[in-house]
């Protein structure tokens, strides 16, 4: 069923936690794809009834990013939730989240903000207030759902990580399900922005994952040095690529490293086609 109203979703919810059913949440911006869909495989594996929410966030966009121009497909998307046996879609209004009227910005909203230690690197660097604005919306949305299981891609790996570091440290009750990147034949990871390139584009957005795959077979044959590592990278650069940043942090805390280990995930954010595309890969496994 798709439900607008945050009392509605409540309602629901209570009566499945009256009958002991287990609930799982999979957070969404909608313009779903494979991606989404195995991340709701994996709950319906799981609970006994999911809920997908279908919300393009605006407090989690800069002023200069793509937020009016994000792909919206309520309609397709409560299409393919249905074929896959999903119970409720959840598409509120910027209203109905935040308040009629409230202006999103934390002169007047209460936010909530991750470390400055998670949120100073990779993507929050260039993205100042985007893990404010996520961390807010999701705690939102298991203050509202209340899932014993929420389940997210590994493709934003320090979105993950980050919101594991809020439930523990708020001690919110819900288990973090995280789920590996899904990929077209071609190597490239799905994602929603992926509807902006142009088929030259995805050509040219391949470099990603051939940069992360490369490091990963360099560490493989015994190489270590991280800022090693990273200068394998320049030989798949061309003027197509405006590469933000690459860096080979630790999996689970995000703390620099020297050198690498079984515990480095590799990541990757740059501009092909004029889209932001991020990419990760973990070293040891």
């Amino acid at each position: 069923m798709l439900l607008h109203r945050i009392e509605e979703v409540k309602s629901v919810i209570k009566d499945w936690k009256k009958e002991g059913f287990t609930v799982g949440l999979v957070p969404t911006m909608g313009a779903l794809h494979a991606g989404h869909m195995s991340l709701i495989k994996k709950a319906k594996e799981t609970c006994d009834k999911i809920v997908v929410s279908d919300f393009v966030n605006p407090i989690q966009f800069g002023p200069s990013e793509d937020f009016d121009k994000y792909p919206r497909t309520l309609d397709a998307d409560v299409e393919l939730c249905n074929k896959d046996g999903v119970d409720i879609v959840f598409a509120p209004s910027a209203n109905e989240m935040y308040g009629e009227g409230n202006k999103l910005s934390n002169d007047v909203l209460t936010y909530v903000c991750p470390p400055f230690f998670y949120v100073n690197t990779l993507c929050g660097k260039s993205r100042t207030g985007h893990f404010d604005g996520v961390c807010t919306v999701v705690l939102k949305l298991f203050n509202i759902v209340q899932p014993d299981y929420a389940f997210f891609g590994q493709k934003d790996a320090q979105q993950v990580i980050i919101i594991k570091k809020m439930v523990s440290d708020l001690n919110v009750p819900v288990q973090i399900i995280q789920c590996p990147i899904v990929r077209e034949e071609s190597g490239l990871a799905l994602s929603s922005r992926n509807k902006y390139l142009s088929e030259e584009g995805k050509k040219d957005a391949l470099v990603l994952s051939k940069i992360l795959n490369n490091i990963k077979s360099c560490y493989q044959k015994g190489i270590t040095d991280v800022s090693a590592l990273k200068e394998t990278a320049y030989k798949f650069l061309t003027d197509k690529h405006d590469m933000e940043y690459l860096e080979i942090v630790d999996k689970n805390t995000l703390e620099d490293k020297s050198e690498a280990d079984n515990n480095s995930i590799a990541l990757i954010a740059c501009r092909v086609d004029g889209v932001r595309l991020i990419d990760n890969i973990y070293l040891g496994e």
